[in-house]
């Protein structure tokens, strides 16, 4: 029986903890657990046999950070240990199935860190292949923390191995993984990815886990996966222990189980018993039926757009046609345009950004790869990649973070041919024109059999209808006016009949018409009216929407009037019911933006311009003031209360550092003492190899202006000694991940005291709290990036 033939009838049941089991072995501070594949197998086998006899229907290899990044300096290759562990595994494993293990890189992907895409995925590939040719019976990725990083690993697997591919990533208490992604955006982009599974890991204990798995089962349509921590960790003075007791533990499972969980195992803390536990508690309970959800959305990585549920604007400013500035920048290789017009339309009310860089002259699909890069810097919103030519679309969805909206397919059969493959491969929905061999219909009825070809072609390639967006085509009534209404006609069949979502590039109707802003105002409360969830239009254009606000109060969409009232209710006298806000949005999208709201938008050259601007006639040290300050104070405030995430935190970092250099240079060219916001060693300490988090930090603390002295992972006692004592550092952070090497977080702080260096210490890692802190005796707790920022100005300011 395969992976897949037991979900409908069982539970599937995973190991537990590989890590906590190997410390019992006597895994040593700083050794590569996946060494031992090689220099100790028979302790690996008797791990995999002792949840074998638990009761594990499947076995992990050990081989979570196998990577070529970890082993570049190992004296044994990723392909040994792979081919080790998977060999191991099997032999333990007899009739039972084995996963091929695959966690994260270690490393940042760009933009908000250094490694590429594609370089992510190269690192995934190798471990793909080898670990399929060793004989695995799956792919399991799991413990990411970064949504482009787990779609790096997801294409790695499924374009160089024919096994299922399990996904699961790890969150935060606040609901989010580290770099901002939500529940339900995960399934989407996941699901959509074509993984056979996805869900959660490590991270948490059941019980806080438990709120997450609910919103993971709201809107899944695969087997959901729950692997959690034996409870949240705390340090007894020697080592980490976990407190919640394999019956906790089993009790919380089944309340997941009972949910619509089908997949289970155990992450840091859990040992065999407690898969025998869980295991033993099912034994009475049936799985629910997997429930196909018929949510349609697009997303980016922090951010989805549930389809349907409200009328949702595509802004269309970001297109060659009728444009020439914005054609002359992409002649140029500029993305100013580009990322100007996208803040723009996030401020102005766009829910999906159209993203068109169509020109004959320039290489299109490199500058889409560009745009969409340079688009989810600045704004969270879902990307709608817009071009005829398939190699375009295809670079897009490739490269971007989340599940795209590609536009578009139409009913031509050469055309479907080419386009839905992308659509399946990257999971994203499709904009479907109602256009075929023989042109536009100009009847309703010829447009609704185009749909409905479209729709049964798409179902042959594995492309459910949810995923399908019809647009009925708006021709101009100057030169159509008779197949206006058949337009109107065509929305209303296909949301009643073919059960599809429907976009409509409004301000097509007006073409060569005056007044074209009362002719798109009534036509789209017309196609509105008989089923449009999606209009094409400027976001700009107050009296449009006027029309979306009171169509969704009249059809019951606008609970309570609640948004129409937030939006018209106050202080409309001093609005002018609607004329003076046209004329207000006029000026606010022509006025130039202050270095404040730039650093906010996180616009990097236009800070660069801005900060040079404003020397002319301010103080450097005012520019700081009065302008960076602030911003950085803003952009602090919005990360806390969860308005932004920790990619638009760093962007904005990214933003104030290029800022920084131009008024640097103005004091340094004066003559004036320069910016120094203070020197602070990083480590990773002793024995701990994993510095993703340390990373990350080092890229906020240098962006907020302090100089960062890096030492790497796996740092020795006496390195970190030596350099404060060498720089006399006022500042140290430390980071551990590893619950084995909390003692020599303890050791370090130690030892700086005992060199009575005058010095502050602050800590973080994922196996650290407020209290464990405390107890090894660091003088702060950072929970996360920007909390060690904050250390740092309070450290800094009182020096």
């Amino acid at each position: 029986m395969s992976v897949k033939e037991i979900f409908d009838n069982k539970f599937l049941f995973f190991d537990g903890a590989m890590g906590t089991m190997l410390q019992k072995e006597g895994l040593q501070v700083g050794e590569l657990p996946e060494t031992l594949n090689i220099t100790n197998p028979d302790i690996i086998k008797k791990i995999h046999q002792q949840y074998i006899e638990a009761g594990a229907d499947v076995v992990t290899t050990n081989t979570f950070g196998a990577n070529e990044l970890k082993y570049s300096s190992s004296k044994y290759s990723v392909e040994e240990v792979i081919t080790a562990g998977v060999k191991i595994a099997k032999e333990a494993a007899g009739d039972k199935f084995v996963a091929l293990d695959l966690g994260p890189t270690g490393q940042v992907m760009e933009p908000t860190g250094t490694l590429s895409f594609e370089a992510a995925y190269e690192l995934f590939k190798k471990q793909v292949i080898i670990g399929e040719k060793a004989g695995a019976d799956l792919i399991l990725i799991e413990t990411m923390t970064d949504l482009y990083e787990a779609k790096a690993a997801i294409l790695a697997a499924k374009e160089n191995s024919s096994l299922p591919v399990f996904c699961t990533m790890t969150f935060q208490q606040n609901g989010r993984t580290l770099m901002g992604t939500d529940p339900k955006t995960m399934v989407f982009v996941l699901e959509g990815l074509g993984v056979d599974a996805l869900g959660i890991n490590c991270s948490l204990g059941p019980k806080e886990l438990l709120p997450i798995v609910e919103e993971i089962l709201k809107y899944a349509s695969i087997p959901v996966m729950v692997q959690p921590n034996a409870g949240l960790p705390r340090y007894d003075g020697e080592k980490t222990v976990y407190d919640i007791t394999k019956e906790d533990f089993s009790k919380f499972i089944k309340i997941m189980a009972e949910k619509g969980g089908t997949i289970f195992g155990g992450c840091c803390g859990t040992n065999p018993d407690f898969i025998r536990e869980v295991k033993e508690v099912l034994a009475d309970l049936t799985p629910l039926e997997i429930e196909a959800k018929k949510y349609a959305a697009v997303c980016s990585s922090t951010e989805t757009v549930i389809l349907g549920e409200k009328v949702n604007i595509i802004g269309e400013r970001i297109n060659p046609t009728g444009k020439p500035k914005y054609r002359e920048e992409l002649k140029e290789n500029s993305v100013n345009y580009i990322k100007t017009q996208a803040v723009k339309q996030k401020e102005e009310g766009a829910s999906i950004i159209d993203l068109n860089v169509g020109l004959p002259e320039i290489n299109e699909e490199e500058m889409m790869i560009k745009a969409i890069k340079t688009v989810q810097k600045v704004v969270q919103l879902p990307i709608d990649i817009d071009s005829p030519n398939p190699e375009v679309l295809e670079a897009g969805a490739r490269v971007y973070n989340g599940k795209p909206m590609i536009n578009s397919v139409n009913g031509k059969e050469e055309n479907m041919k080419k386009i839905f493959p992308i659509v399946k491969k990257y999971g994203g929905c499709v904009i479907a024109l109602t256009i075929d061999e023989d042109g536009i219909p100009s009847t309703c009825e010829g447009r609704v059999k185009i749909a409905e070809k479209i729709i049964d072609t798409a179902r042959k390639y594995g492309i459910d209808k949810k995923d399908i967006i019809i647009d009925c085509l708006a021709l101009t009534v100057s030169a159509q006016q008779k197949e206006v209404l058949e337009t109107v006609k065509a929305i209303k069949i296909i949301k009643e009949k073919l059960g599809v979502r429907t976009v409509l590039g409004v301000s097509n109707i007006s073409f060569g018409m005056p007044q074209r802003g009362i002719l798109n105002k009534t036509f789209l409360a017309m196609a509105l009216q008989a089923g449009l969830d999606l209009p094409i239009m400027n976001p700009a254009d107050e009296g449009m929407k006027e029309i979306i606000y009171a169509f969704e109060v009249l059809s019951n969409v606008d609970k309570d009037g609640k948004d129409y009232i937030n939006k018209y209710g106050v202080k409309s006298s001093e609005k002018g019911e609607g004329k003076a806000e046209k004329n207000i949005s006029k000026e606010d999208s022509t006025k130039k933006k202050d270095l404040k709201q730039i650093i906010i938008d996180g616009m990097e050259e236009e800070a660069i311009q801005a900060t040079e601007e404003l020397l002319k006639t301010t103080e450097p040290m005012e520019v700081v003031n009065s302008y960076v300050i602030p911003a950085l104070d803003t952009v602090g405030d919005e990360y806390e209360a969860e308005e932004i995430f920790l990619p638009q935190l760093i962007q904005s970092a990214e933003t104030v550092k290029k800022s920084f250099e131009v008024i640097k240079k103005s004091i340094s060219s004066k003559g004036e003492k320069n910016i120094e916001k203070g020197r602070i060693v990083l480590a990773t300490v002793k024995g701990d190899i994993h510095d993703i988090g340390k990373n990350i930090v080092k890229v906020l603390l240098e962006n907020y202006g302090f100089d960062v002295i890096d030492l790497g992972k796996d740092v020795p006692i006496e390195k970190v000694v030596e350099t404060v004592k060498e720089n006399n550092i006022k500042l140290v952070g430390l980071s551990a991940l590893m619950t084995t090497t909390v003692t020599n977080m303890k050791k370090t702080i130690e030892a700086l005291r005992e060199n009575n260096l005058d010095c502050k210490v602050f800590v973080g890692g994922a196996v650290l709290n407020e209290s464990y802190a405390e107890m090894i005796g660091a003088d702060f707790y950072a929970r996360d990036a920007r909390e060690s920022v904050k250390i740092a100005e309070e450290i800094f300011t009182q020096i």
